[in-house]
C-alpha cells in the first residue's frame, strides 16, 4: 500500500509540474504584467524598475523555478486589480466554493444512488420512468438555464429560498460557514441543486446500468439458488459490485463540481472562487487565474488519490492482485 501511495504521489508531482508550466505561461504570453499594474503616465524608467523588481528580466528557467517555489508556499503574488495577496483572496472565497461543492456532491450521491438502485431493480415501474424523465432533463438542460428556472419557480413565484448571494454567514475565524443559520441554508439550497443535478442524473444512470448488468451475472443466480434473501442479494452483493465505476465517476464529478462551479456561482452571484476566476478573466488578472488553475489541479490530484484508495477498500480483488506471488 505504501508503494502504491508513493507511486501515485510521484505521478501527482508530474501532473502538478505540468499544470504549473501552463499557469506560468500565462505570465509570459498573456499580456504584459507591468501594463496591468501601472497607468499610462508611468515612465519607461519606472516600468523598467518594476520589471526588475518582479524578476521579469531573469532567464525563463529561473522565473519558472521561482514561480513553482512560491506556489509550493501558497504565494501566488498580488492581484493586479485589487492589489491584495492572491492567497488571501482565495482563502476568503474558498469556504463558499467548498460548501457549495460539498452540498452538491452529497445531493448527487444521496439522491442519485437510491434512484439508480430502484431503477435497476424495477426497470419497468412508473416511478422508474419518472426518474428517467428527471435524468433526461438534468442531462439535457444547461446549468445556467436550470438555475434560472429554479430562481423563477421558488424565489420569484413562490417566495421561497434565496436567489442571490451568500447570506447568514457565520465567521469561525479561519472559516466562514452558512451551515449554522437558516438564511445560510436558504441561500445554499438552490445553487447546490443547480450544480449537482447533472452529477445526480449521471450517477443515477450509471448505477442503474451497472445494477442491471450485475443482477444478470452468474454469481447472483447462484446466490438466489442458495436461498439468500432478495435484500442480501441486492444490497450485499449486487450493489457492492456496482460501486467501482460509481466511485470513479463520483470522484471525477466532485472535481468537476469544484472546477466548473463558475456558471452556477455567476447565476446566483455566489461569492466563491469560480466567480472570482470569471472576474479575473474579464480583467486579465493573471495571478488569480494562475492560482485558480493550480488549486483546481491540486484538488483533482487529491481526489483521484482518494478514489484509488477507495478501490482497494471496496474491491478485495485489487488487494489480492497487489500481493506478491
Amino acid at each position: 500500500m505504501l508503494a502504491f501511495i508513493l507511486r501515485r504521489m510521484g505521478q501527482a508531482v508530474v501532473v502538478l509540474l505540468t499544470v504549473s508550466l501552463i499557469a506560468f505561461s500565462l505570465f509570459r504570453f498573456v499580456g504584459d504584467p507591468v501594463n496591468q499594474m501601472v497607468g499610462q503616465d508611468t515612465t519607461p524608467e519606472q516600468r523598467a524598475e518594476i520589471r526588475r523588481q518582479l524578476g521579469l528580466n531573469d532567464p525563463v528557467v529561473v522565473q519558472f523555478a521561482r514561480f513553482v517555489g512560491k506556489a509550493a508556499r501558497f504565494d501566488f503574488g498580488v492581484s493586479y486589480q485589487s492589489k491584495q495577496s492572491v492567497a488571501k483572496l482565495i482563502a476568503e472565497r474558498f469556504p463558499a466554493t467548498m460548501e457549495l461543492a460539498l452540498v452538491s456532491a452529497l445531493f448527487a450521491l444521496f439522491v442519485g444512488i437510491p434512484m439508480g438502485v430502484y431503477s435497476g431493480l424495477k426497470p419497468n415501474s412508473a416511478l422508474t420512468k419518472l426518474f428517467q424523465t428527471i435524468s433526461l432533463v438534468g442531462i439535457s438542460l444547461p446549468t445556467f438555464l436550470i438555475g434560472i428556472i429554479l430562481i423563477f419557480v421558488f424565489p420569484v413565484s413562490l417566495g421561497l429560498l434565496k436567489s442571490f448571494g451568500r447570506q447568514g454567514v457565520v465567521d469561525l475565524g479561519w472559516w466562514t460557514t452558512g451551515f449554522l443559520t437558516l438564511q445560510g441554508w436558504s441561500s445554499l439550497i438552490l445553487p447546490s441543486i443547480t450544480l449537482g443535478l447533472f452529477q445526480m442524473t449521471l450517477i443515477m444512470r450509471l448505477v442503474r446500468s451497472e445494477m442491471m448488468e450485475v443482477l444478470r451475472a452468474d454469481y447472483i443466480k447462484f446466490a438466489r439458488a442458495r436461498g439468500l434473501t432478495s435484500r442480501a442479494i441486492n444490497f450485499g452483493h449486487a450493489l457492492k459490485n456496482t460501486m467501482i465505476p460509481v466511485i470513479t465517476i463520483t470522484g471525477l464529478q466532485i472535481g468537476s463540481i469544484i472546477a466548473f462551479a463558475i456558471i452556477t456561482e455567476t447565476v446566483f452571484q455566489w461569492p466563491g472562487m469560480g466567480l472570482m476566476f470569471l472576474q479575473a478573466v474579464q480583467t486579465v488578472d493573471i495571478p488569480i487565474m494562475s492560482a485558480y488553475l493550480l488549486l483546481v489541479a491540486t484538488l483533482f490530484v487529491v481526489i483521484n488519490l482518494i478514489v484509488d484508495l477507495l478501490y482497494v477498500a471496496v474491491d478485495p480483488r485489487i488487494r489480492i492482485a497487489g500481493r506478491p506471488a
